[in-house]
């Protein structure tokens, strides 16, 4: 039971989110990092981010009961009762948004306040199911941890927040085509319009390479505007060539070449989010 309730708040998508708002906040810091406040940010956050998986847990669970990857989360089991389920949702959501508004600033909880808006309201419960655009409506809540851990710095939203926050929208986009490509049958399943399905593989693969150019652009982008060092610059282009590279291999089997695709964003994502951190100590 305890081990449901954990999973309920999803923690690998906490793990990856704290991880670029950590790279974030000490980009932000210019390398004189506040180790309470950042603490204080990673909790709250996490919070947030968690109870905002909880309340797309409850919402999904007609979805998930279709989908082979998800059909044995605790709310499609009955493992949790969905009254319980709210509670521990909203609790986790009060909770982290007071941490963020007592103990780092107004501007980084209302950040995190409107990225849980856009994943529960705008995203769950009309983009997923409704509109073939719904990736790119979910891109916009995922896009907003770097940026919390920005303004818990900065405690202000400027260029910098701002192309933090493109970075993340842009590496998303290739990152979920890439999964919608492996699971067409679960998509289809629960009747996702997922872009595969819409329109086809070969247009997703398209575009999968329209976005990591984007994000390639966006990443150096933090160093011409001054917010990075030029190794940074360095880290950024290689990693961005190398997933763009990746993603112009042929696809003899689909699956493994969204695999690929897939597996390298992570590290890609993880990398940046460590060139972030060391930007401010490297020339």
């Amino acid at each position: 039971m305890p081990k449901d309730y954990y999973e309920l708040l999803k923690p690998g998508i906490i793990y990856g989110n704290a991880i670029t708002a950590a790279g974030a906040f000490m980009l932000a810091s210019g390398g004189r990092p506040d180790p309470g406040l950042l603490l204080a940010m990673l909790a709250g956050l996490s919070l947030v981010i968690g109870s905002g998986c909880a309340f797309n847990n409850y919402l999904d669970r007609d979805i998930d009961a279709r989908m082979e990857r998800t059909r044995s989360r605790a709310l499609v089991r009955g493992s949790i009762p969905l009254r319980s389920a709210l509670i521990y949702a909203g609790a986790a959501g009060v909770g982290g948004l007071a941490l963020l508004y007592a103990f780092v600033n107004v501007r980084a909880a209302s950040v995190a306040l409107l990225g849980f808006i856009l994943y529960v309201f705008v995203y769950t419960l009309w983009g997923k199911r409704r509109t073939l655009y719904g990736t790119h409506v979910g891109a916009l809540s995922g896009a907003v941890p770097p940026v919390v851990g920005y303004v818990a710095v900065a405690n202000r939203f400027d260029l910098g927040a701002l192309i933090l926050f493109l970075i993340l929208f842009f590496w998303q986009m290739p990152h979920f085509f890439a999964i919608a490509i492996r699971r067409a049958e679960d998509y289809r399943a629960a009747r996702i319009p997922a872009l595969p399905l819409v329109r086809s593989s070969q247009e997703t693969r398209l575009q999968i390479r329209v976005y990591i150019v984007a994000f390639l652009l966006a990443a150096i982008s933090l160093w011409y505007a001054g917010f990075a060092s030029r190794t940074y610059a360095v880290i950024a282009g290689i990693l961005g060539l190398s997933w763009f590279v990746s993603s112009c291999l042929p696809a003899t089997d689909e699956r493994a070449w969204a695999a690929r695709v897939f597996f390298l964003s992570l590290i890609v994502l993880t990398l940046l989010s460590v060139a972030w951190m060391l930007s401010p100590v490297t020339p």
